[in-house]
């Protein structure tokens, strides 16, 4: 009797252990893990994704200019904000009675860009 086996099963059935434990080495932690999945679940929020997009754009924006350019409430604007920079995100920066905020990092902006690329890749692919 034959065996049928699915497309990405293993045709050997038996781990390649070198492979395996290399790969294991250079693995995130499991509290890496958990960060990046928090990181990513934070980013995937479409506000927050526009809000981040803005900053990318501008460079500096105030809570108004950031609540007209994304056109969502102030209220709402604060409190993504809030949560980015809290996760280190965006920073800010106060001038008189004025908060100012941007991305925090040229990582940030990179993590923004390659996104933004490769997601225009798969459209033009697909």
């Amino acid at each position: 009797m034959d065996v049928v086996t699915g497309l990405d099963a293993c045709s050997t059935m038996e781990p390649d252990e070198a492979r395996v434990a290399a790969t294991r080495e250079r693995l995130v932690t499991a509290g890496e893990a958990t960060r990046l999945a928090d990181l990513f679940r934070l980013l995937g929020d479409p506000t927050r994704a526009q809000l981040l997009y803005a900053l990318l754009e501008a460079g500096e924006l105030c809570v108004c200019d950031l609540t007209e350019t994304v056109e969502v409430s102030d209220t709402a604007v604060s409190h993504a904000l809030r949560l980015l920079r809290t996760a280190g995100i965006v920073a800010s920066r106060r001038a008189g009675r004025m908060i100012y905020y941007r991305l925090a990092d040229a990582h940030v902006r990179m993590l923004l860009d390659l996104s933004r690329e490769h997601l225009r890749h798969e459209i033009v692919k697909g």
